[in-house]
């Protein structure tokens, strides 16, 4: 019987579901067909094939070819299915064995030379191919990305040619397989770096702890984006699991996946020009946006009220969800979206509101047109908002006369607060659910009077309550205390600012 058949992957948002490639070869007139919902790249590769056979010194069957990619309701996109087709062609023809080829998943992108091509989304393969507990075989380039995923065999080849010298036992490829933990590599710039700014620091050591939102409001020059860009520098590395849920993102985005620095949380810090779809992710075959490329780090958003509004609305549901679904007429792709939000905005129009240089002349209804543009369900879920004003000139030049502390120290506080949480409920303090604040997050008699009193009189919502609440928490894990005290609420009260109504 002239029928193959040949494991692949294809791709479903950061899934990688099980493609089964069907070939059978039969008499008839010479003809290629493909059929299983396949787009335009996959309907070329019978030219790319053909040529990579015939370029392998292979003969191409001058008969009746049909391949089915199963199964048929899911779409297929890419070059990634170019292998399985070839060797699903030669093992029809019986020019290579077929009775191993369910040992195997097989993917990557053909030249007309027999060359083997990296292809995106390597490593969301990697992981249910292990999961399946096969051999994966793919092209050299796409095996580094591939490798980060433990006890995963992989079969990296150069060419068609020396994939059927494996298949035939003539020249047999090494297994990679990789158990070991790339180090994270260092970033180049740190907290000290800073001069002053301690009030700020601190929230940020808050926010990085609990896994806060954070909103740094201040005139131009006053270090806004140089904090935030030192915000990655204190969180604590990703756990392996964690990598693998970002890592996976990048790789089947347009960006790609940076190897050496899969552990670290990743940061996104898109232009404000960003349109709404670039933000949460789309497209006719959807790819993550800016938020899933945040997963499990942050995003930052410089000059916040010249977004779109359109943009910063779509961002309201994953910052309560977590995710964001992304449906089409004939497909839905599920994003991880679980992001930390840092943004930063300038006090007024021309930025200089309450500035020691007097140089604002903004009306106070310029004043309020221009903080209406950043709306208040969107203001009430972030849950620090931060003043950063101008520092003197002669801290800017000699720096603290106690010296400037450094990215290290803090975040060896940082992982000592998260072990708190982590120990006490399984998470950050910022994921906490409703029901696990009511246990997590007990106040003394005092405390629910002043919390209650400051909802009252700054007409904060009832989100906000909840907020401040977490927010207390994350503080008081930071001073190592079990119970939240009248100072921690104090404090997480004061970060509550820009959303009060009076």
């Amino acid at each position: 019987m002239s029928l193959a058949v040949v494991y692949s992957r294809g791709r479903s948002g950061i899934d990688a579901p099980l493609v089964t490639v069907e070939v059978h070869v039969s008499n008839g007139l010479p003809a290629l067909n493909i059929v299983g919902l396949p787009e335009t790249a996959v309907k070329e590769s019978r030219d790319r094939v053909r040529g990579a056979i015939i370029n392998s010194h292979f003969e191409f069957p001058f008969q009746r070819i049909t391949i089915n990619l199963a199964p048929a309701d899911l779409p297929k996109e890419g070059g990634r299915f170019d292998l399985a087709i070839a060797l699903g062609i030669l093992a029809a023809s019986g020019q290579i064995p077929k009775d191993r080829l369910d040992q195997y998943e097989c993917i990557g992108e053909l030249s007309l030379g027999g060359e083997l091509r990296v292809i995106p989304g390597a490593l969301p393969v990697a992981i249910h191919s292990r999961n399946a507990n096969r051999q994966l075989i793919l092209p050299v380039g796409s095996a580094a990305e591939a490798a980060l995923i433990r006890d995963a065999q992989l079969l990296p080849a150069k060419t068609l040619l020396e994939v059927c010298a494996h298949l035939t036992g003539q020249q047999p490829i090494a297994v990679q397989s990789s158990t070991a933990v790339i180090e994270q590599s260092e970033y180049g710039v740190d907290f000290a770096d800073v001069h002053g700014q301690f009030h700020v620091k601190r929230a940020m050591e808050i926010a990085a702890a609990g896994a806060h939102n954070l909103l740094l409001l201040g005139p131009p020059g006053t270090g806004k984006s140089m904090l935030a860009a030192r915000l990655p520098t204190i969180l604590p590395a990703l756990s392996e699991q964690q990598a693998q849920e970002t890592a996976a993102i990048a790789s089947i985005s347009d960006h790609g996946l940076d190897v050496k620095r899969w552990r670290l949380p990743p940061y996104r810090a898109p232009h404000h020009t960003a349109s709404a779809a670039a933000m949460v992710g789309g497209g006719s075959n959807p790819k993550p946006g800016e938020i899933s490329l945040a997963h499990l780090g942050t995003l930052f958003l410089d000059e916040l009220p010249e977004f779109d509004r359109k943009v910063l609305e779509v961002l309201r549901e994953p910052l309560e969800t977590g995710h964001i679904t992304i449906s089409r007429a004939n497909r839905q792709a599920d994003f991880p979206a679980n992001f930390q939000l840092i943004a930063a905005m300038n006090p007024c129009p021309c930025g200089y509101l309450g500035d020691a240089s007097g140089r604002c002349h903004c009306t106070s209804e310029q004043v309020a047109r221009y903080r209406a543009r950043v709306s208040g369900p969107l203001l009430d879920r972030i849950d620090m908002h931060l003043e950063v004003p101008r520092v003197p000139l002669d801290m800017l030049r000699k720096g603290s006369a106690q010296g400037e502390e450094r990215s290290a120290t803090i975040r060896q506080r940082v992982i000592r607060a998260r072990q708190i949480a982590f120990e006490r409920h399984g998470n950050t303090n910022a994921s906490l659910t409703a029901a696990e604040v009511k246990i997590h997050c007990n106040l003394s008699e005092q405390g629910h009077q002043l919390l209650e009193q400051a909802l009252e009189k700054f007409g904060l919502s009832h989100r906000a309550y909840h907020r401040i609440l977490k927010l207390a928490r994350t503080i008081a894990d930071l001073a190592g205390s079990q119970s939240i005290e009248i100072p921690h609420l104090s404090e997480a009260i004061g970060y509550r600012k820009l959303d009060r109504t009076r």
